[in-house]
């Protein structure tokens, strides 16, 4: 649905990656029928369909080619036609935007990891893509780069801009993502509010997950079956602490 927030987990081999891969034709489906808006994937090209959807990869190196940060971020604007001057206005809002301004005469492959993640990112949404899909975008990050990721990503929802993350990161998608969708051997097991599906030991046994520390906790102190945020734990540990 338009300005879902959506995360997909299950166990290596489940099908994540092979899925997401159909959503922006880099695969066809031999079977069954993918419709983005209104419009059977197989009747678009995979330039119209980058239109729509972007895509940043789990490993950013497969993405970045070009010799400086600032002709990463304008290789996909000029393929897409973007007038010279307008094409200028993306890059520079976008550099701004994703604090890379001061590398964007540098070669991106001489960048730190976060960095090189946020190049990539920012390469494809200076598109302004309907849909994002990020395939494990927490993978080197700390706490603090996770949350830079989360408070942007929150805001491109805000803004209408359908947002789907392939993570093994639980306690991230515990903690950030509303609705996950969770896979096993190509099929999807559960699928619906991320704070109920974490906490059901049963579905976490089905896909091989390991249940988020944080619903362990819920446990062991007898609160309701269901994951709680950090803020909301500690309220309700101070509710304990005050009784």
């Amino acid at each position: 649905m338009d300005g879902e927030f959506l995360g997909i987990m299950g166990e290596n081999g489940a099908g994540k990656t092979t899925l997401v891969k159909l959503m922006n034709g880099l695969l066809r489906p031999t079977k069954g029928d993918i419709f983005l808006n209104a419009k059977n994937i197989v009747s678009l090209s995979v330039a119209e369909i980058a239109r729509i959807v972007g895509f940043v990869f789990q490993n950013s190196d497969h993405q970045i080619f070009s010799k400086t940060v600032e002709e990463e971020i304008g290789f996909i604007l000029k393929n897409f036609g973007y007038e010279e001057v307008e094409m200028k206005e993306k890059i520079t809002k976008t550099l701004n935007q994703f604090n890379l301004t001061q590398y964007k005469d540098q070669s991106p492959i001489l960048l730190s990891g976060g960095e090189r993640k946020r190049v990539a990112l920012a390469s494809i949404l200076c598109a302004d893509p309907q849909i994002l899909i990020l395939d494990e975008p927490t993978i080197g990050q700390d706490a603090l780069e996770k949350r830079k990721l989360m408070d942007l990503l929150y805001e491109l929802n805000m803004n209408g801009v359908t947002i789907i993350i392939i993570t093994h990161d639980i306690e991230f998608t515990a903690e950030y993502i509303p609705r996950c969708i969770l896979l096993s051997k190509g099929q999807i097991i559960a699928d619906g509010p991320t704070r109920y599906l974490l906490a059901n030991t049963r579905i976490i046994k089905e896909t091989s997950l390991v249940e988020p520390q944080i619903a362990q906790l819920c446990t062991l102190l007898d609160f309701k079956n269901e994951v709680l945020t950090l803020e909301e734990m500690k309220t309700k540990i101070l509710e304990l602490i005050q009784r």
